[in-house]
């Protein structure tokens, strides 16, 4: 099954019903087909547990990805709150074939992915539709700079329901310039953000995942960092008046101003 097409193949794992999406060379999304809700990667599984704080268990939520690989997180939705209506913002029309061929989404998933990149896509939806807007998304191992703006925070506040979620899954590494940067310009649009990150990416021995939650209501975020407190895992959680002070002082990145994440190897 690990048959190339255009720089992704899918290669089997140790656990018999897995797969491992590889772009580049590089595992991009691990797939359980019998077992959707079980995440492999630890950035992964941290935004399973914000999904999993953002309401009562079991509850449909209307969310939007942003960027689509294997489709871990929408089957994951799909599993563990049936009947959410999801929209996959994904515009490699290939690598979504590819996936739809080798690991087939379930039936009646309420799973759709339009052949879209992130901002054609929001700009798609209608004011106050969507609950949660997750933004996970790279080209050639970075996040695109198009994705962390201003102007693009301001889509998602627009299509985001109030008490809405923005979740990203981002990428830096002490002192963290990029990421003062991206939270400057999500502070042009929701009142309240929390960062997740590794332990030994926040102590500066090497570039990681930091996960950002952000929304116009500062008790939505406080609800899940509240949640994602007391579920086991490696990465701190900055919240509150602490994100200022540990990530504090940038300049918000604009369409006509902006740069993609550092690249994961960048010294």
């Amino acid at each position: 099954m690990g048959d190339p097409h255009g720089g992704a193949e899918i290669v089997p794992t140790e656990r018999r019903s897995a797969l491992v999406l590889r772009l580049d060379g590089q595992a991009q999304s691990y797939v359980d087909l019998d077992d959707p809700e079980f995440l492999a990667f630890d950035y992964v599984r941290r935004l399973g547990d914000v999904l999993d704080g953002f309401a009562p268990p079991g509850r449909p939520v209307r969310v939007v990805h942003v960027g689509g690989a294997g489709l871990t997180l929408p089957r994951y939705v799909a599993a563990t709150r049936p009947r959410s209506p999801q929209v996959v913002l994904e515009p490699d029309e290939e690598l979504t074939a590819l996936v739809r061929s080798q690991l087939p989404l379930p039936p009646r998933s309420g799973i759709k992915v339009r052949p879209q990149d992130g901002r054609t896509g929001l700009a798609a939806l209608r004011d106050d539709s969507v609950e949660v807007v997750l933004v996970d998304a790279f080209a050639d191992g970075r996040v695109p700079g198009d994705l962390v703006t201003s102007e693009c925070f301001a889509e998602a506040g627009r299509v985001l329901e109030p008490g809405g979620l923005l979740l990203l899954n981002l990428v830096d590494r002490a002192p963290f310039p990029w990421i003062r940067r991206v939270l400057a310009g999500l502070h042009t649009t929701f009142g309240a953000a929390s960062v997740h990150l590794e332990q030994a990416t926040r102590r500066g021995r090497r570039a990681g995942n930091i996960l950002v939650v952000a929304g116009e209501d500062p008790g939505a975020v406080d609800r899940v960092t509240a949640h994602l407190r007391t579920r086991p895992s490696d990465f701190a959680v900055v919240a509150g008046r602490h994100v200022g002070d540990t990530f504090g002082g940038g300049r918000a990145f604009t369409d006509a101003d902006t740069e993609p994440s550092p690249r994961p190897t960048a010294s």
